[in-house]
């Protein structure tokens, strides 16, 4: 799985999940705040504020950022970012399953299936929010995560499905489901936790924007458990289906597996400390 995550770039494509994300969640936001604002609902802010805690310095940056949610009208240029956003952060969640699953990059071709994504993931979030109201939040909102489980679970693996233009079947897909919708629950329930002091932390030292900062901190902790969970997804279906087929692995695959990852951890690291030489010296010269 160590070895798995490392082809595909896990960090890199984490940070990179985590800033689709957030350029598609704050026009999100903001359509569903001027939705909300029309049928008398309350406001973004206040809905971000309840469903994680949040108290002081964090709860008055969240609420000047969104201050003018209700406000904002939602037109044809507002509807076209949405839905380059959108697309962008379907994209770059596709690019994740075709590397973990080895598939042929289709980019703009699975546009349709982009689209298909974006919608579901557009329902998914108001449902998971409706959810939270409905069965109750609690301290830790511990059984509302749980019952999140099925509906997570199921959004991903066919998010997975759709976004691979239905190139890894269904059932392929289920460990990478269980698994993820498994460790974002865990998460979503310590993140009632840890976001009011994050948020509060970063609204105190950087303002308003710092709200920003500790969305993207946030993304990136899910989409990391995301990513981690495609690649033991994957390693799960390969192996499950070597032993339906009676395959044994050698006594050293294990060894052999372990070595190959801790070679090119020693390669990455060493081409680190080659760069930081390389720069040293660069800077040592232009000295007078």
């Amino acid at each position: 799985m160590v070895n798995r995550f490392q082809r595909i770039a896990g960090f890199d494509r984490s940070m990179a999940l985590a800033s689709s994300m957030l350029t598609a969640m704050i026009p999100l936001a903001i359509v569903y705040g001027s939705v909300l604002a029309r049928f008398g609902g309350s406001d973004v802010a206040q809905r971000i504020i309840d469903r994680y805690g949040l108290t002081g310095s964090g709860a008055d940056a969240v609420r000047h950022i969104f201050s003018s949610v209700t406000d904002t009208s939602t037109g044809v240029l507002g509807a076209l970012f949405l839905t380059i956003s959108m697309l962008s952060f379907a994209r770059a969640v596709q690019r994740l399953f075709e590397q973990t699953w080895q598939l042929k990059p289709l980019s703009v071709r699975n546009t349709a299936n982009d689209l298909r994504w974006a919608l579901a993931f557009m329902l998914y979030v108001p449902v998971s929010g409706w959810l939270l109201g409905f069965v109750g939040r609690g301290r830790l909102g511990f059984w509302t995560y749980l019952v999140e489980v099925p509906l997570t679970g199921i959004f991903l693996v066919w998010g997975g499905w759709i976004l691979s233009a239905r190139r890894v079947v269904l059932r392929d897909l289920v460990p990478f489901g269980v698994i993820a919708a498994a460790m974002t629950t865990v998460y979503s329930v310590g993140a009632k936790l840890y976001l009011p002091r994050l948020f509060n932390s970063y609204a105190a030292r950087y303002g308003a924007v710092g709200v920003v900062f500790a969305m993207l901190s946030a993304f990136f902790v899910v989409v990391l458990i995301i990513v981690g969970s495609a690649a033991l997804g994957r390693e799960v279906r390969d192996e499950t289906a070597r032993i339906r087929q009676g395959q044994r692995p050698p006594d050293n695959e294990v060894r052999r597996e372990w070595d190959n990852v801790v070679g090119q951890m020693r390669e990455r690291w060493q081409a680190g400390r080659g760069r930081i030489s390389r720069l040293r010296s660069a800077r040592k010269s232009k000295r007078p």
